[in-house]
């Protein structure tokens, strides 16, 4: 019995999955939820370097870089290679809701997490009425949210 190394029906669908499959394979998986105040952005970069990875931020627009290098040194022989490699990067527009000058970035265990929070304008504060109505014993605070707010200022 001989162990074969190299089948080239199975090469032959591995690099039509490849052609096919070019976004898929540079992309960062990304995972984007709402918790409380703050909106997490996680993104997997496993086998990146922290010194590999470069996060900026102008106005509304997030950039993410990261570079993956092969470990392969001259002379060892490939034998599969289904790893992409390279430069990849990833974009994000947020919202005027949140805040980009308190964005903040962690990498750990190959996921990056960046925490945005919520613009102190966007979350809901409470306001004051004031009424002339003889009925009525004093003022009363109503909560107004953001969307109000731009409402009542339009």
């Amino acid at each position: 019995m001989t162990l074969m190394r190299f089948d080239p029906f199975r090469e032959l669908d591995r690099l039509g999955e490849r052609v096919l499959n070019a976004g898929a394979l540079r992309a960062m998986p990304t995972e984007a939820f709402r918790r409380g105040d703050d909106f997490y952005v996680l993104i997997d970069l496993p086998g990146v370097r922290t010194d590999d990875v470069q996060v900026t931020v102008e106005r509304n627009v997030v950039n993410v870089h990261a570079t993956r290098t092969s470990p392969r040194q001259e002379g060892d022989e490939l034998l599969v290679d289904e790893r992409p490699h390279g430069h990849f990067s990833r974009q994000f527009f947020l919202g005027d809701n949140l805040n980009a000058g308190k964005l903040q970035a962690e990498y750990a265990l190959g996921v990056l997490t960046l925490t945005i929070p919520v613009a102190a304008e966007s979350k809901p504060r409470q306001i004051q009425i004031s009424s002339n109505d003889s009925s009525e014993s004093g003022p009363r605070t109503v909560e107004v949210g953001a969307n109000d707010q731009q409402a009542a200022n339009a």
